[in-house]
């Protein structure tokens, strides 16, 4: 079993009173699932300096470094795609400017927290989002048996 990990990412979600925003990810790596904005870190970038790069790309907004709150740390390796392994750092965002605009990549929606799409998300979602929108920092393996991401196993450390 491979469990090297070949990229670092960032993934972000805004969070405004009850409410979550998520992108439908219209293509590339994902496409089809509601996510929060996020993406591979570039050369010499920061773990935030993706997100608000992201958050710009994917979403149209302006985050000011500040408003960033830290989540948590998951790693997640596919068992027959090790070349998708990935360390995901995840942030919650509360403060930022500008409205959400669709970009090519995502589609972003608001959803009222206890009616997001959990079925039309990555299957491993509903086991650790509702974790992080109590607040709690969290840190996780997650082991996916295939590459439509069905869960092996999740290991919450």
């Amino acid at each position: 079993m491979d469990l090297s990990i070949r990229s670092e990412r960032s993934l972000g979600f805004l969070i405004f009173g009850d409410e979550i925003a998520l992108g439908l990810k219209k293509r590339g790596f994902g496409a089809g699932y509601w996510n929060g904005f996020g993406g591979k870190l570039e050369n010499g970038e920061t773990v935030e300096g993706c997100l608000i790069r992201e958050g710009k790309d994917e979403f149209g907004i302006i985050i000011e470094p500040g408003s960033i709150r830290n989540a948590g740390v998951i790693n997640f390796f596919f068992l027959t795609k090790p070349e998708w392994n990935q360390r995901v750092h995840i942030f919650t965002v509360i403060e930022w400017r500008g409205i959400l605009q669709e970009s090519d990549e995502m589609k972003p929606q608001w959803f009222k927290i206890k009616d997001i799409p959990y079925a039309k998300m990555w299957p491993d979602d509903i086991q650790w989002l509702p974790k992080i929108l109590r607040g709690e920092i969290i840190r996780a393996n997650v082991f996916f048996k295939d590459a439509l991401g069905n869960v092996e196993k999740i290991e919450f450390t």
